[in-house]
C-alpha cells in the first residue's frame, strides 16, 4: 500500500477519515478487508484515538463496518444491498437531472463535460482509479447543482459506497470497453436537451447494470 499522507489543516480524526475514505474509495483497501487501527495509527504517525474516531464517521458513510471485539472492515454488500442501492440510484438521479437543468444547467454541463473528458486518457491509459474518479464526478454534478441540498445530502449517503463500488468493481471493465463512456455521453446530450423520459431510461440501464456487474463480481446471489 502506498504511503498514507495528511494533508490540510482539519482536525486530525477529519484528516485521518478523509484519507482512509480515499484509501477505499481507491482499492487500497479490498472490500472486506480488514483494517488495523494500529496500523492505521502508526502508518499516519498518530494516536490510535484520532483513527478509533475516523472509524466511527466510515462507519456512518457505510464504508466501514466495526465489529466489537473483532475489529474493523472494509464494507461488503450483500444481494439486498445491491438492490437497494441500485433503486435509490435510479429514484433519485434522474429526478435530479430535471432539478438541475432548471437550476444550474450550463454549471452541470460544464462539469459533465470535464468528467467525460477525463474518461478517455484513464481509457487510453486503462486507469481504473482515474476512471472511477471521473465517473463519480460525472454523476455527482447532478446533484451539485441541482439547488436542493436535501436531495444531495441524501446522495451523499450512498456516494461513498457507489464510488467504492465503481472503482474496486465496475471501472476495471470500464477502462476496457467503451460502453460506459458512451452512455456518459448520452446521457449528457439527454440532459443537455432536457429529453428526461429518455435520460431516465438510459439511467436505469445504466445503473442495473453496474449492479449486475457488482453482484458477479462479489458472487452474490
Amino acid at each position: 500500500m502506498r504511503s498514507l499522507k495528511l494533508d490540510a489543516p482539519k482536525s486530525l480524526s477529519q484528516r485521518v477519515m478523509q484519507r482512509l475514505r480515499q484509501a477505499i474509495i481507491d482499492g487500497e483497501f479490498a472490500l472486506g478487508a480488514a483494517i488495523s487501527e494500529e496500523m492505521v495509527a502508526n502508518s499516519f504517525g498518530v494516536s490510535r484515538t484520532p483513527v478509533r474516531e475516523a472509524m466511527g464517521q466510515l462507519q456512518a458513510q457505510g464504508l466501514v463496518v466495526i465489529r466489537p471485539q473483532v475489529g474493523s472492515f472494509v464494507f461488503t454488500p450483500s444481494a439486498e444491498d445491491i438492490t437497494a442501492l441500485c433503486m435509490f440510484r435510479i429514484a433519485l438521479e434522474p429526478r435530479a437531472a430535471e432539478l438541475t437543468f432548471h437550476h444550474d444547467r450550463e454549471g452541470a454541463i460544464t462539469t459533465m463535460s470535464e468528467a467525460i473528458a477525463a474518461m478517455e486518457p484513464a481509457i487510453a491509459a486503462r486507469d481504473n482509479i482515474a476512471y472511477g474518479h471521473a465517473d463519480a464526478a460525472f454523476h455527482e454534478a447532478l446533484f451539485a447543482h441541482c439547488g436542493n441540498r436535501y436531495l444531495a445530502e441524501s446522495y451523499q449517503l450512498a456516494s461513498s459506497r457507489v464510488a467504492a463500488l465503481r472503482t474496486n468493481l465496475t471501472s476495471p471493465i470500464d477502462v476496457r470497453t467503451r460502453t460506459s463512456f458512451d452512455e456518459h455521453r448520452k446521457l449528457l446530450d439527454l440532459f443537455a436537451r432536457g429529453e428526461f423520459a429518455a435520460f431516465a431510461t438510459l439511467m436505469t440501464t445504466h445503473v442495473t447494470n453496474s449492479g449486475v456487474v457488482y453482484a458477479k463480481a462479489l458472487k452474490v446471489d
